[in-house]
């Protein structure tokens, strides 16, 4: 039998967990199960934030002592990749593929961003850690295998994928930024700003949007501009 491949990163860094060999169990009983605490994990951060997430609070959301939250999990880092992972398993994509590339990746993208805005701090998270749980990875499968059947291979392949991720993610992290506060009130600062300070940003006063756009027809839009520059530019049979 073959040894299992050693993970390169430092033990405990940001996606180690799954390639670190879970702990025996020694424990009977109805104890604490992963499962439990990935799903306190991912109620905590929608409720409060990353930046609340310590194994306390989620001790104490599970009603536990922080120390046999540590049979299950090694560090917060692992709750932090385990809950991302378990956001990526609400994107639903269909058990094939479409006949069409574009519509294969138009329906990867647009799961993936109703996914990210349902946990406003998933977004932020994904662009910060290596995405390489496994329903993250059976997520990038199916794009990858669009962007093949399109034509795509080697540094193309990985660009392009990339870029239509990214755009998500990004687009996802800015909404739910916005989301977060008084929207038309910042919108209505800003603008001010800018028509005081006209002269030295033209463009922008002149373009910026006071009222709140459809965020979702803005990332239609974009996602468009984006798969038409593929279209264009993948590889000729």
């Amino acid at each position: 039998m073959s040894a299992k491949p050693k993970h390169p990163a430092a033990q405990g860094a940001p996606g180690d967990v799954w390639f670190r060999e879970a702990k025996k169990k020694t424990r009977s009983g109805p104890q604490l199960t992963r499962e439990k605490i990935v799903t306190a994990a991912v109620d905590l951060l929608d409720a409060q934030g990353v930046q609340h997430l310590t194994m306390r609070n989620l001790a104490e959301r599970l009603q536990a002592h922080a120390t046999s939250l540590y049979w299950h999990v090694a560090t917060k880092d692992d709750v932090l990749d385990l809950a991302l992972d378990a956001v990526f398993a609400e994107i639903d994509l269909p058990a094939g593929h479409h006949a069409s590339w574009r519509e294969d990746v138009v329906t990867f993208m647009t799961e993936l961003r109703g996914a990210l805005l349902r946990h406003p701090w998933a977004a932020a998270l994904a662009n910060s850690r290596p995405m390489v749980g496994p329903q993250a990875l059976s997520r990038s499968e199916f794009v990858y295998a669009a962007l093949v059947t399109a034509g795509f291979a080697g540094p193309d392949l990985s660009a392009a994928a990339a870029a239509l991720t990214t755009y998500v993610t990004g687009t996802a992290s800015t909404e739910a930024v916005w989301q977060q506060h008084d929207e038309a009130g910042v919108r209505s600062v800003v603008h001010h700003h800018l028509q005081a300070y006209q002269a030295r940003y033209p463009t922008l006063a002149g373009h910026f949007p006071v009222s709140s756009d459809d965020w979702t027809a803005h990332f239609t839009r974009g996602m468009n501009f984006l798969l038409d520059g593929l279209s264009a530019n993948r590889p000729s049979h």
